[in-house]
């Protein structure tokens, strides 16, 4: 049985994860959740939120066991587990991609949301800046990133929502020479996604050293239903 740590994307929270967390246990393994600097019930300011706090959160929760985790990250929290994993190797089994950006040395989640292959993005779209953190309308968000969920569990997400601080998107992430060649990479891409755009998957699948990908049917924030379809990473 393995540890995997989830790592949730933007405007969202550990809650996000609760239905693939039921069922990695479900399966015997340990999996830990936890909210980003800022979002879920973490009451970060948000202008205190940046990469750099992001990483050191995800950096914490991987201390707290001995055992090296597989590090599963969603939209945002790809750009987050990549970095991490880069200051901390030794804590990270593995690095899965769950429909999320993945960033090489140097490059920020902006500067991967405004390659060419990104100009379908719903969230781009509609996203609402107003710093110090974006926001996404409800009517958006039930399309853009619930649009494959069922009409009662896209108004639970969107009504957990928060808005986002914006310190993580224009941070390049910095991978010292070497930093992630110890561990396997792989990417779940995901064919119906309206956040990352399926084009922008591939784009990033072909310009990254990863080690495997499989393709899926789920939807940006992975809570296709609670507790009823999940993508499954075990």
């Amino acid at each position: 049985m393995a540890r995997f740590v989830l790592v949730h994307g933007a405007f969202t929270g550990a809650w996000i994860w609760a239905p693939l967390a039921e069922r990695l246990r479900a399966a015997g393994h340990t999996v830990d959740v936890f909210d980003l600097p800022g979002l879920g019930d973490d009451a970060t300011p948000p202008g205190d939120v940046s990469l750099d706090s992001c990483a050191a959160r995800l950096g914490e929760v991987l201390a707290t066991s001995v055992e090296p985790a597989i590090v599963a990250g969603n939209s945002m929290g790809g750009v987050i587990a990549t970095q991490a994993a880069a200051r901390y190797p030794q804590r990270v089994a593995a690095l899965v991609y769950v429909t999320a950006f993945v960033p090489r040395d140097g490059q920020s989640l902006l500067d991967l949301a405004h390659l060419p292959e990104g100009a379908d993005d719903q969230v781009q779209a509609n996203i609402i800046i107003e710093p110090p953190v974006a926001t996404m309308p409800a009517a958006a968000s039930r399309s853009a990133l619930y649009g494959s969920c069922s009409e009662a569990d896209a108004a639970w997400a969107v009504s957990k929502q928060r808005p986002q601080p914006l310190g993580p998107f224009a941070a390049p992430v910095s991978i010292p020479a070497g930093a992630l060649d110890g561990i396997s990479r792989y990417y779940v891409l995901c064919a119906k996604d309206r956040a990352i755009p399926l084009a922008l998957q591939r784009r990033m699948i072909a310009d990254a050293p990863l080690h495997d990908r499989r393709v899926g049917r789920c939807i940006a924030m992975v809570c296709t239903s609670r507790g009823r379809r999940a993508v499954a990473l075990a």
